[in-house]
Order: C-alpha cells, then structure tokens, then sequence
C-alpha cells in the first residue's frame, strides 16, 4: 500500500481538538462539556450530572465502574460504529481514582497500585487524545505552594503527581478554568485561561485563542479551526 501524503493544511483541517480543562469543584467541568459542537458521549466517574439538568443538548452518558468499562468505550469510539463528534471524560482525574481503588483492593502494595494506575492512565489518555473525533477531558484543579518563594499556584490534580504531570503533555490545548464574581452585581462568569503565567500552566498551541476566553467549548473550538 503506496504512503498516504496529505498537506499540511489539510491534516490539521481534518484535525479535531484533544481539549484538557481542569478547575475546582463548582467551576464548570461538567457544564461545560454541554457546550461541545456536536453529538458527545460523556464517560463519568462522579454523581455530578445534575449540572447538566435542563440544557438542551445532544448526548449520551456511559458510567465508568472499572478499567474495562473505559477500554470498551474506547474499542466503541476507535471501531468507529458510533455517531458521535466528542467523547467528554469527565472527569478523567475522578476515572483514574476509581482505576486506584480497584488496583489498591488486588494487591497490598500501594506503591505497585499507583504504578499500575499512572502505567494505565498515560496509556488511556493517548487512546482517547488520538481517536479520530474530538475530545475533552475534565480532570480536577489543585492548589500548590512553592516552599522556597512562597508562591501558590494551580495545577492540574490526579492520583500520582507521574500522571498529573504526563496527561497535559499530551495535549495541545490545557486550560485552567475558573469562576469570577463581580462584586458590584453579583453575576457569576465562566472563564478559561488560555495561556500559562505564574498562576497557572495552560498552553494554546494553535495561537488562536487569547489569554482568557469565555467557557464555551463551541465558541473555543471555532477559534482554534479559524471560523467564525
């Protein structure tokens, strides 16, 4: 079979975004996975769907018990036999906890069920980053503190500092997301930063997207494809 060589336009045309978004609890992790273009099938780990009660928009949920409930999602997705634009992991960092209990209950080391947790959670978070559609992982937001300058910080949580470290490597698009009140009228705004500083590591490596964009997915995903 002769090589198949594309443009470099056309590769990145037929391209769909891998978005991570992580945030505290109550910032919008799950609400804004109802903002994705598309059909979306939202794997979820975690009771907090009803965020989600009373929007209107196209999708399904599938509960993630164990390691083979995600590996059979995936095998749906990669077969391709399904009618869905996004997958949403939400959240990826609640998935991985669960994968540690289950792996904590086999075995007596604790040090070999880490181990196992991050070995799976990198080789997950490929599959899922590399399947032809889009995808949007939610994973949780901690705080960190820097001993020598006293500087804190917000990064990207998961069990095992490995995993928390390796699964925003693997994307081209890491936001923090975040809640801003204005204190005058109280109105509550959604907001993703977009671009790293000392408060928070993010990237936007398609150069589109400002600093701070609002929270809506369809909204990014536009910038990023260059549509209005």
């Amino acid at each position: 079979m002769p090589l198949a060589i594309k443009s470099l336009a056309e590769s990145i045309e037929e391209s769909e975004p891998k978005i991570c978004i992580y945030g505290f609890p109550g910032a919008g992790k799950t609400y804004a996975a109802s903002t994705l273009p598309g059909k979306t099938l939202i794997l979820s780990a975690e009771a907090g769907l009803l965020s989600l009660s009373g929007r209107q928009f196209n999708a399904d949920v599938a509960e993630v018990k164990s390691v083979d409930d995600l590996r059979e999602a995936y095998r749906l997705l990669d077969g391709g036999s399904h009618d869905y634009d996004w997958v949403a992991l939400d959240s990826f960092s609640e998935i991985c906890e669960v994968l540690l209990s289950a792996e904590k209950a086999a075995t007596k080391d604790t040090r070999q069920a880490y181990g196992r947790v991050i070995e799976v959670g990198m080789q997950m978070g490929r599959a899922f980053r590399d399947l032809k559609m889009g995808v949007y992982f939610a994973c949780k937001a901690e705080r960190q503190k820097d001993e020598a300058t006293g500087r804190q910080s917000v990064a990207l949580s998961m069990p095992g500092a490995k995993l928390a470290q390796g699964i925003p490597y693997l994307f081209d698009e890491v936001f923090h997301l975040f809640v801003d009140k204005d204190k005058e009228t109280g109105e509550t705004t959604r907001w993703l930063q977009c671009i790293g500083d000392a408060r928070a590591d993010c990237k936007d490596r398609s150069g589109r997207l400002d600093a701070y964009e609002p929270a809506d997915l369809t909204h990014i995903v536009n910038k990023i494809k260059g549509e209005k």
